[in-house]
Formats: structure tokens, C-alpha cells, sequence
């Protein structure tokens, strides 16, 4: 018989959904725009208190959209975060523009305030500070608006993995002149697909929901004065994503025991160190990662090996974008003062481990234990 199948993260339904999703059928309400889109918007920014928002298809459009807002183009330098999925940098580049990659800390393997000050000596005049927060634990963001600020460049916060996290007490994404925040199938509470632009600019704003909508001007025909996108969150998409919102903080709790269960079990192997918290915020503990300690005859690989081999789902960490084949051409600026990667040293010896939330006792039990056995406890 097949051993059931235990997943990375994925999506937790709870039966409100389906009564959003219901509404838009039984309304006719299932094309862009409608009801649940502006009420999505509404208690997003109510919960998060953000300024205001729009909802759109991914992500990665409401990073898109914060560089046009920026008048981001050819040419113009952005610092941006190395240690991260390349939807954060890959919309810098369909401007045209040119990312610099700015190296991790090992402190809360995000953005380094130190390489990001060694970033301003060699380039002075970035056109924007592009950060996401690892796995849901918040940067030093004091630290680094105070580089922008400083430097006068405006930052955007990429908060798709870190929604519900909070820095001193405030939600991550509402810091910089635009947040993001992402609803993709994995995230902590999901859409299936689908994102959000957030800002205190009210005008940006409203030109973000006018780009995303194909930039169609105020007329009764149809014309154009610029390129836009078809960028716009469907009101069906947006029922699934009000019904998730309402248990985010069910999601948090549950997504924080697992990472605490995963820490006290590891406490007596000196080898195994959790992805680390920044004191000063409250991460949702998006997924959670490990690294093993230097010199181990353990590797990544070897335990998700291990644990594929009883249908358990785990990954690497996130592969370094100065490391990718695609943006070979790019420059890179490291955290280390011998000129070496922290966030190179993560990706060699981290992995993210099973933190879905629908693990139960036997799950976490069964995992746990195939990690402990690779290190021969």
C-alpha cells in the first residue's frame, strides 16, 4: 500500500470559501472585478492596517506594478534581496532594469543592513530597495529603512511569505512606500493565485488598480495613453481568499507549534539549528527551515533523501539568486568581509522541512524521527 503523503504546505480549506465562491456564482459575479474583491481589499487592509490596497492575479504583479509605480526603467539600478524565490527579482528585469543582489545575514537569513550599506558605496543613486522577508521572519527593517532613508530611495517590502508576521508590532509589508503580499497555492492562507499591492499612497494606489485593469482611460470607447496589464484579481478567486483570511491566525498558531515542536525535538543534537527568529517581530513561521552545523557527516540531501523515501515532502532552501544561471551577469554584494556568501552557506547547508498544517502527532512523530535517525539519535 502507498504511504500516505505528507506535503511541504499546502492549501487548508475550511468551508467558508465555498460560501464566497457560492455567492459569486449565484450573482453572476465570476469575471474580474465584483463584491468579493473589494471586500477582500477591505479586510485585508483592516487586519493588516495597511493604508489601502488592491488585489490582483500574483505576486509578482504587485511587485511588478510597485517598480512602474516607482517609474522604474532602463538602465536604473535595484538593490534587491539575493537569498529568495526569483519572482522577486524577475519583474525588475522585464523593466529592463538592473537588479544588484544584496546578500543574506545570518541573523534572520534576510537582507543584510551591512552589505546593503557596502551596496550604496558602489552604486549611489539605486532607483528603489526591493526586501523579502524569508519564510515569514521579518528583516532588521529599523536597520535598513534607515539605510534608504539615509540614501533617499524609496524600499518595498516583498511580504508573500511573511503575511501575519508582525516587526514591533506591525505588520510586515506596511513599513515601505508598497508592500506585497502573495496568496499562491503554498503561502499561509491561499487564493490558488493571486496577490495584493498594499500602500499608504492612495493615488499610487488607485493607478496600480488602473494599470492592472490594461490602463483603459475614462471613456466610453475603448482607449488607451499607455501599456497595461491584465493584472486584476476575479471575484471567484477573491471569495476563496476572504474565507481563508478569516482563519489566518488559526493558520499562524498551528504554523508556529510546528516550528517549536521541530525545535525542541532537535535541542539535544548540536548539529541541527532552526531557521532563526528576529526578537524584535513575530514571524508566522511560514515554513520551517533547519541548517546543519559545519563539518556534519549529514547533509540536506541525505535527509530529504530520507524522508522522500516515506513520501514526505521537503526542499531546499531557497538557491541564491547570484547563483542562478540567469543572472550570471549581475552583480552581487556579500555580507561576509572575506567576500563570501552568507546566504550561499545557508542554501549549502539548509532545507525546509514539512510545515503543513495539517500534520498530525503520528506525522510530526514519523518525521522527526527519520531526521533524528540521519543524525544516529
Amino acid at each position: 500500500m502507498e504511504k500516505k503523503r505528507i506535503y511541504l504546505s499546502s492549501p487548508t480549506m475550511h468551508g467558508e470559501e465555498q460560501e464566497f465562491v457560492k455567492e459569486a456564482f449565484d450573482t453572476n459575479w465570476v469575471a474580474p472585478l465584483g463584491p468579493n474583491v473589494t471586500a477582500f481589499e477591505k479586510e485585508m487592509t483592516a487586519y493588516t492596517k495597511a493604508g489601502h490596497a488592491t488585489a490582483l492575479s500574483a505576486g509578482t504583479a504587485a511587485i511588478h506594478l510597485a517598480l512602474k509605480l516607482l517609474d522604474i526603467g532602463p538602465g536604473d539600478v535595484v538593490f534587491v534581496s539575493d537569498l529568495t524565490f526569483s519572482a522577486t527579482c524577475n519583474p525588475i528585469v522585464y523593466e529592463k532594469a538592473t537588479p544588484v543582489f544584496i546578500d543574506a545575514e545570518p541573523d534572520t537569513w534576510n537582507m543584510s543592513p551591512g552589505a546593503l550599506e557596502k551596496a550604496f558605496e558602489k552604486y549611489p543613486h539605486p532607483k528603489a530597495v526591493l526586501c523579502a522577508y524569508l519564510y515569514g521572519t521579518p528583516a532588521k527593517i529599523d536597520e535598513i529603512m534607515a539605510i534608504c532613508k539615509d540614501h533617499q530611495v524609496p524600499y518595498i517590502e516583498d511580504a508573500a511569505e511573511s503575511l501575519g508576521s508582525t516587526y514591533k508590532g506591525r505588520h510586515t509589508g506596511t513599513f515601505g512606500r508598497f508592500g506585497i503580499y502573495s496568496f499562491n497555492g503554498n503561502k499561509i492562507i491561499t487564493t490558488s493565485g493571486g496577490g495584493m499591492l498594499v500602500s499608504e499612497d492612495e493615488e499610487a494606489v488607485k493607478k496600480a488598480l488602473f494599470l492592472a485593469t490594461q490602463a483603459r482611460d475614462p471613456a466610453r470607447h475603448y482607449q488607451h495613453s499607455q501599456i497595461g496589464y491584465n493584472y486584476r484579481m476575479s471575484n471567484v478567486v477573491a471569495g476563496i481568499g476572504r474565507g481563508q483570511l478569516l482563519h489566518l491566525e488559526e493558520h499562524k498558531a498551528r504554523k508556529q507549534a510546528i516550528y517549536n515542536q521541530y525545535r525542541e525535538a532537535f535541542a539535544d543534537i548540536p548539529e541541527i539549528t532552526m531557521n532563526p527568529l528576529n526578537p524584535d517581530g513575530e514571524a508566522n513561521n511560514w515554513l520551517s527551515g533547519m541548517l546543519i552545523g559545519e563539518g556534519s557527516h549529514v547533509t540536506p540531501d541525505m535527509i530529504m533523501d530520507a524522508l522522500e523515501a516515506e513520501n514526505i515532502e521537503s526542499r531546499p532552501v531557497w538557491k541564491p539568486m547570484h547563483e542562478q544561471p540567469v543572472f550570471a551577469a549581475c552583480d552581487f554584494v556579500p555580507h561576509n568581509g572575506d567576500g563570501s556568501s552568507a546566504g550561499s552557506d545557508i542554501f549549502a547547508r539548509g532545507l525546509c522541512l514539512p510545515s503543513d498544517i495539517k500534520n498530525t502527532p503520528e506525522d510530526m512523530e514519523l518525521i522527526i524521527g527519520i531526521i533524528r535517525n540521519c543524525f544516529g539519535r
